[in-house]
């Protein structure tokens, strides 16, 4: 961007930033941080695996209400949605909409106890609890930001939309997104999208990393080990291609992963077993390497099943062969968000007015979607500090929790300005 391009917008955000109404929704966050944290605890009360986050979208749609949001819907897929009323905006227009949006899910299973403890760790107050900051942290952060914005009676030029989306964890695979974007009726009206995400004020999530996952399954007829020796094993065979798969070679630049994240199968160790299931997490920031590296989880399970069955004995081939299956089990797009987008161009002169350093990273998040259909989109942390993400001694500190979500409030005012005049 150049200086004048720079100039210009840090001069905007300063403008913003002195408004009486952004003052006013600054204090309601300066003196509701015990409120955010109550919230925080209770939300981390309510179970909410992928596919199971039916009761936090109740929740949701609750605190949505008390907020003051107008237009409140739950989707067909479990987001709950809710506008910043404005008396000169019609929600049913066709007008552009800015989103921001926090995902509901946890990766903890519905079972997880869930106990959440507040207290302090070296003068410092403390939530512990599964799902404290992954993503406890950017639900409250969303609804403290929908407070603070109605109670200073804002007046936005653009429309903008709050919501608490389902399926970003695992296997949920984007899925309250892939809806949003795909099947809603406001999908063709969204021109900007901020992601609220765990914990941190300094960074954001401009480059999508993407990802696809594989189940794959080889199923045999099994047997007993003695009288049926000869038959094809499928733990074997997919032993075997799973040794090919892990020796992938693969590139520093641009970075790439492939991990095998769990092997199954089987039921006694005096058994051929009748089938043996792994899953399989690829990751990279190029669409290319993972095409690769789905050629080479495809090639090493068809030859190893096949090298497996003519080792067979004619008794056992008799018996029945291996076969094998793979699934797509999730396929998050990876794609980067332009140098000279406006939603970088305001995050820049935001953080230049908060004096922060303005961090790019890569990450695997909400973003992925909307930035991979060319909308300016960002993943940010909701303030705070955090720790232990996706284990049960996950915890987060409410810290500069206030810095944070001023920090979204500017960036997001400024895409409804930026909105308004595309």
């Amino acid at each position: 961007m150049a200086l004048s391009s720079r100039t210009a917008a840090f001069s905007r955000i300063t403008a913003l930033a002195s408004r009486r109404s952004v003052h006013a929704a600054f204090a309601w966050l300066h003196a509701s941080d015990r409120v955010l944290l109550e919230w925080q605890k209770e939300l981390c009360t309510i179970p909410a695996p992928p596919f199971g986050e039916r009761a936090r979208s109740q929740w949701m749609a609750a605190r949505f209400q008390d907020a003051g949001l107008t237009g409140i819907a739950t989707d067909e897929a479990g987001n709950v949605l809710g506008f910043l009323p404005a008396p000169r905006l019609d929600p049913e227009s066709t007008g552009p909409i800015v989103v921001v949006s926090a995902h509901l899910d946890t990766v903890f299973p519905a079972d997880t106890p869930l106990r959440p403890l507040l207290r302090t760790v070296d003068g410092r107050e403390r939530l512990e609890a599964p799902g404290a900051c992954d993503n406890a942290a950017g639900v409250v952060g969303l609804l403290g930001l929908a407070h603070a914005l109605v109670r200073a009676r804002m007046e936005l030029p653009a429309a903008l939309l709050f919501i608490g989306n389902v399926g970003e964890e695992g296997e949920g695979d984007l899925r309250g997104m892939r809806h949003l974007y795909s099947r809603s009726a406001l999908a063709g009206r969204i021109v900007a999208h901020i992601v609220l995400d765990g914990a941190g004020a300094d960074s954001a999530v401009s480059q999508a990393l993407g990802s696809r996952r594989y189940q794959v399954t080889v199923s045999g007829p099994g047997g007993h080990s003695f009288t049926d020796a000869g038959t094809p094993n499928p733990i074997a065979a997919l032993a075997s291609a799973l040794a090919v798969v892990a020796a992938t070679p693969l590139p520093e630049e641009p970075r790439t992963i492939l991990n095998v994240g769990t092997i199954h199968g089987g039921t006694s160790v005096n058994s051929i077993p009748e089938s043996a299931t792994a899953s399989i997490d690829a990751r990279s920031t190029s669409t290319d390497e993972l095409v690769r590296l789905e050629v080479a989880l495809h090639r090493a399970i068809e030859d190893s099943v096949a090298h497996w069955n003519a080792r067979a004995t004619p008794a056992g081939r008799a018996r029945g062969l291996l076969r094998f299956s793979i699934a797509n089990i999730g396929n998050r797009p990876a794609a980067q968000l332009d140098g000279d987008s406006p939603i970088l161009d305001a995050l820049r002169a935001v953080d230049r007015h908060l004096g922060l350093p303005s961090i790019m990273r890569l990450g695997s998040t909400d973003a992925n979607i909307p930035i991979s259909l060319g909308i300016p989109a960002l993943s940010l942390g909701a303030g705070g500090d955090g720790g232990g993400a996706h284990t049960l001694a996950e915890w987060y500190e409410p810290k500069d929790r206030e810095l944070g979500l001023r920090r979204v409030l500017l960036l997001a005012l400024a895409m409804t300005e930026w909105a308004a005049e595309i």
